[in-house]
This record gives structure tokens, C-alpha cells and sequence, in this order.
């Protein structure tokens, strides 16, 4: 059975499409067979990965507005065991288009429904709540949620956990949380330990221990198609995020560890 993890944080900046592209890269490395479903109109994950433009014909939008099977939509990337499904601009259309769609929010879920070509789907948001995210959420058996050490990050995150209450009250009873990963943490600046504890201290065991660091390389690795830890796998980035997958593996169910 696939594990779908939904990867969300509305809002922006917070290291929500690094985290996507390095995570699943970490659990492709680790001998999962990993499916990345690129759902940010921004295609910033698809362009981490390399996938230039020609090379998505079909993505995402064509996946939830035209329903077009999941297996025509996946392209290969240049990383073992990773594959991703691209988005376009197009998708930033796709909320209106489905606005008058009945089950506007499970189409995603169906897509995904009896998948068995890889072991885990990572599914990168937009920095929103709106029908991008919830398809998301209703489609996902588990959250994992970025984290910015900065002075606003609780208030944030409060609005995101009413929404999951509201998905699992409404569409996802079974969607959980595996984990808030903090994210851009500087152990130079004394607000960024104050938040990682003042986090902790709110959210307890929820939190991941490894923690990710403000890092260039994790900066530029987008720039040239490469996740980090392709572009320099010994930069402290690179490291973190193998650490927080060897993190995340070992909260999944036992079933679902047969990668």
C-alpha cells in the first residue's frame, strides 16, 4: 500500500518545497520507490528536480481537472527510484474549474486510489488553504508540516491544524500528523532557539528532532535542476534531511515499511 504524505504549510517561505524535493530524494536514496505530486501552480518542485518545461505535457491539472490517469501524468527524473507529476500554470485555474464540480475535493484521492507503482507519494501544496490544499489532505494519510523558526510561526500553524480538523471531520477522518519539521534555523540567532522551544514545548513529540538549517547550498541546489543532496550531499542541509527521512520512516506504520 502507498503512503501519501501531504507536505502543507499555508503560508509562504517556510522551506515547504525544499523540504518536498530533499525528503523524497532522502526516501529514493533509502530504497523507496517515491512519487512526488507537484501541486504549487509555481512548479517549483518539478523545476528543483530538472523537469523543464517540454517535459510536461501532462501534469498535475490535467490529473485533477481532466482526470486523466495517474500513471500518463508521472515523468522520470534524473534520480533513482524518484519520479515526479509536474505542474503548470495551468493549475492555477484549476480551483475555479472545479469550483461547480461535484467531489471537487477527492479527485486527487481517486487519481491515487489502487496505485501500487511506488511505496511512498510526497504531494507538495500551495502556500494556501484552498481546493489545491484540501484535495491534498483528503487524498493524504498523514501531514508533514514545515516549520520557519521565526517570531509568527505558531500563529500560522494553529489556522493549519483547525483545517486539518476540519478535513478529518469532513472528507479525511483517518489523515493524521507524522511531524513538524523546523525549518531555516539559524543557531546564530537566540529567537530561533526560543522558537524551536516555544514549539516543542506546544507541540511535544509531533516535532521532529533533526532540525533544518538555514543553508546556502540548499539555496542554490534549485537553480541547477538538483535536489542538495545531489548537488553537495555532505552539506549540512543535505544531512539534515537524511537524518529527518531516517525520522520519518521510523513514525510510519510497520505495514507501511516494506519499501
Amino acid at each position: 500500500m502507498m503512503t501519501r504524505i501531504a507536505i502543507a504549510n499555508q503560508k509562504g517561505g517556510v522551506g515547504k518545497t525544499t523540504t518536498a524535493i530533499n525528503i523524497a530524494t532522502a526516501m529514493a536514496a533509502a530504497g523507496w520507490k517515491t512519487l512526488l505530486i507537484d501541486l504549487d501552480p509555481q512548479g517549483n518542485a518539478s523545476t528543483g528536480l530538472g523537469i523543464e518545461a517540454a517535459r510536461r505535457e501532462r501534469s498535475s491539472y490535467d490529473l485533477l481537472v481532466d482526470e486523466l490517469p495517474l500513471d500518463a501524468c508521472i515523468v522520470p527524473t534524473a534520480i533513482p527510484g524518484l519520479d515526479v507529476v509536474p505542474a503548470t500554470v495551468d493549475l492555477s485555474g484549476a480551483e475555479i474549474e472545479l469550483v461547480g464540480v461535484g467531489d471537487r475535493t477527492g479527485r486527487l484521492g481517486r487519481a491515487l486510489a489502487g496505485h501500487r507503482g511506488h511505496a511512498v507519494c510526497f504531494i507538495d501544496c500551495p502556500p494556501s488553504l484552498g481546493l489545491l490544499t484540501l484535495n491534498a489532505l483528503s487524498a493524504a494519510d498523514t501531514l508533514l508540516v514545515p516549520l520557519q523558526c521565526e517570531f509568527f510561526a505558531l500563529e500560522g500553524l494553529s489556522q493549519l491544524l483547525q483545517t486539518v480538523e476540519q478535513v478529518q471531520q469532513r472528507f479525511n477522518p483517518d489523515l493524521g500528523i507524522v511531524g513538524v519539521a523546523l525549518t531555516m534555523f539559524d543557531r546564530r540567532n537566540r529567537l530561533t532557539d526560543q522558537v524551536a522551544d516555544d514549539v516543542r514545548e506546544c507541540l511535544g513529540k509531533l516535532v521532529f528532532e533533526s532540525v533544518i538549517p538555514r543553508n546556502v547550498r540548499l539555496s542554490e541546489a534549485p537553480s541547477h535542476g538538483l535536489p542538495a543532496l545531489v548537488y553537495d550531499h555532505s552539506c549540512a542541509g543535505s544531512r539534515a534531511y537524511m537524518a529527518l527521512a531516517r525520522e520519518l520512516i521510523g513514525r510510519l506504520p510497520e505495514e507501511r515499511k516494506a519499501a
